[in-house]
């Protein structure tokens, strides 16, 4: 086999973070007796995604992120809020958020025995370790690599450098990384010279100038690519 390790990132590849992000919305905001409404669900994913696009080219560190988003998110509603305390109340919601991708789990299963499964991923520690145990899928992996824990995030090399080190046997030519981002994994493969796979189920265009070694929409076709 070509591949070895497999490098999965979590959110919207393996778990549905859109679902886990709109369940814990609804927590904070029925918590905090706030009405929610679409806008405001959609305000906040651009204001969050631009967020986690300025943190993985280095513009911008965890705490800052996760500590003030609400506070911006509601500054746009003109209300002045602690938003430090509302990311608290957000994120114990969002632990609770383990939704799993379609065919996730029927993946792994095919692949356990043939590979070295990992997790790579940008989202916070405590609650991506959360959700892979309470969904199921931890005990498919070897290790989970978190750049919380790691110290860089993807898609820097240093990230890759800092797996690479912590896997015996890890080449590049031997490993494949699996993710929805191309900011973030199919960039962070580029950046490390590893081949990708662009989980991409809704076939939306690229119009970056990042390309994937591969693409796929339904998580089962990486079988026919390891």
């Amino acid at each position: 086999m070509k591949y070895q390790n497999l490098l999965f990132d979590v959110d919207d590849t393996l778990l549905d973070f859109k679902a886990a992000e709109k369940q814990a919305l609804k927590g904070l905001f029925n918590e905090i007796q706030y009405p929610l409404t679409d806008e405001i669900v959609s305000y906040f994913r651009v204001l969050n995604d631009k967020m986690w696009q300025r943190f993985e080219l280095g513009q911008l560190d965890r705490r800052t992120l996760v500590n003030t988003r609400f506070t911006k998110l509601f500054a746009h509603l003109n209300e002045d809020v602690d938003g430090t305390k509302y990311e608290r109340i957000y994120r114990e919601f969002l632990n609770q958020g383990h939704q799993l991708e379609p065919h996730a789990r029927e993946l792994l299963n095919s692949l356990q025995d043939q590979f070295n499964l990992f997790i790579v991923s940008n989202g916070i520690a405590s609650v991506q370790e959360h959700r892979l145990n309470d969904s199921g899928l931890m005990n498919y992996f070897n290790h989970v690599f978190v750049s919380e824990e790691v110290g860089f995030q993807k898609p820097r090399i240093e990230f890759f450098d800092y797996v690479a080190k912590a896997i015996a046997g890890f080449t590049p030519k031997n490993s494949l990384i699996i993710g929805d981002s191309l900011t973030s994994d199919i960039q962070g493969g580029k950046n490390a010279g590893i081949d990708s796979v662009w989980f991409n189920p809704a076939l939306q265009p690229n119009h970056s100038t990042v390309s994937p070694t591969y693409q796929i929409d339904d998580l089962l076709d990486l079988r026919e690519i390891v």
